[in-house]
């Protein structure tokens, strides 16, 4: 089941999404939450009957009328998740990015999987992303998975994490490299270099919809893994690819680790942290390694950033920039 978040004539709902075609969820079943958060916090009975109304609609779709997807403005799946995390699962990300700076692996990366706490009132889906000055002080994409949390839990186990996550989405982690790179100097973060956007979307779909993509997780490890191919354009130029079963962490073992004395709940999102090759900060460090003149990229105000994750759709965003020349970096280091 694929699910999407999205307002038409003025109101934002749930829909289930087939195709080109959404069905509003009220208008499918009165049981059914016309938002996702309430849709979560229902439990298994309603993510049950969901299911069987989309089975239903595969078969005979004039179960009720469905408006177009070209109709609507399509949000975050999840537009108001209650936490968002992101994880640390690729090796390859982490390895070419420390090699770029010229240091070692680092050896805990493999005894484990790490994530941080990022802004979820920031959270967007399709659609423009508003950056500040500082912001495009080397803007950067990062190409993630994410799944959304369906049931409360903790001290969970790996091996049973799999069945609190009631879906998955593409994400984009948004990083203001400049910002990021200064305040992770004092051993904190990252903040500021992040917490201005992280784009989730286009659908929410559950892992049945995934099944035949299922791969076993790498040696010694624990949780299911899909062989999920991740495609990232710039302006139309295909900048970074890779996949989801290159997670050397599942997200089950992220799930452990996220609820070890904690409470993890309906609706919290988690991302996988960066594909190998799925960042500008990762490509520039790479380029430059093997030519030194090399010119580095960066997002730029009016580039378009697609994401495509197989069987989760296709994320397009419009970089923009705010109407403001306010910059905290002249503020604090006077820079031109």
């Amino acid at each position: 089941m694929k699910l999407v978040t999205y307002t038409y004539a003025g109101a934002t709902q749930l829909g289930i999404i087939q195709n080109d075609n959404i069905w509003p969820t009220q208008q499918l079943n009165s049981a059914l939450p016309n938002n996702m958060l309430a849709f979560l916090q229902g439990g298994e009975s309603i993510m049950e009957l969901a299911k069987t109304i989309d089975q239903q609609l595969k078969i005979n779709p004039n179960l009720a009328v469905p408006i177009k997807v070209a109709e609507v403005k399509l949000e975050a799946p999840v537009p108001n998740p209650t936490s968002c995390r992101d994880g640390y699962a690729f090796r390859q990300h982490v390895a070419a990015a420390r090699r770029n700076r010229g240091v070692p692996m680092i050896e805990e990366f493999d005894q484990y999987p790490i994530f941080y706490f990022t802004n979820h009132n920031a959270i967007q889906g399709p659609g423009e992303i508003y950056c500040m000055p500082d912001h495009f002080q080397k803007l950067d994409f990062e190409l993630e998975a994410a799944i959304v949390i369906g049931k409360k839990g903790r001290n969970i186990t790996a091996a049973e994490a799999d069945n609190y996550i009631a879906g998955y989405m593409i994400m984009n982690d948004m990083s203001a490299r400049t910002l990021q790179m200064e305040e992770m100097l004092l051993n904190l973060g990252p903040a500021k270099g992040k917490d201005f956007s992280t784009v989730i979307g286009p659908y929410f779909v559950t892992a049945d919809e995934l099944e035949s993509y299922k791969v076993p997780a790498k040696a010694g490890h624990v949780g299911n893994s899909y062989n999920l191919a991740m495609k990232c354009w710039v302006n139309g130029v295909l900048v970074s690819q890779g996949s989801v079963g290159d997670m050397d962490w599942t997200f089950a073992e992220i799930i452990e680790r996220c609820a070890y004395g904690v409470d993890i709940l309906p609706g919290d999102v988690i991302g996988s942290g960066t594909v190998g090759t799925g960042c500008f900060l990762e490509l520039n460090g790479t380029g430059l390694l093997n030519d030194k003149s090399f010119k580095p990229q960066w997002l730029q105000a009016g580039d378009v950033v697609e994401m495509e994750i197989d069987g989760l759709g296709r994320l397009s965003n419009t970089i923009c920039e705010e109407a403001s020349n306010f910059s905290i970096l002249k503020i604090k280091k006077n820079q031109a």
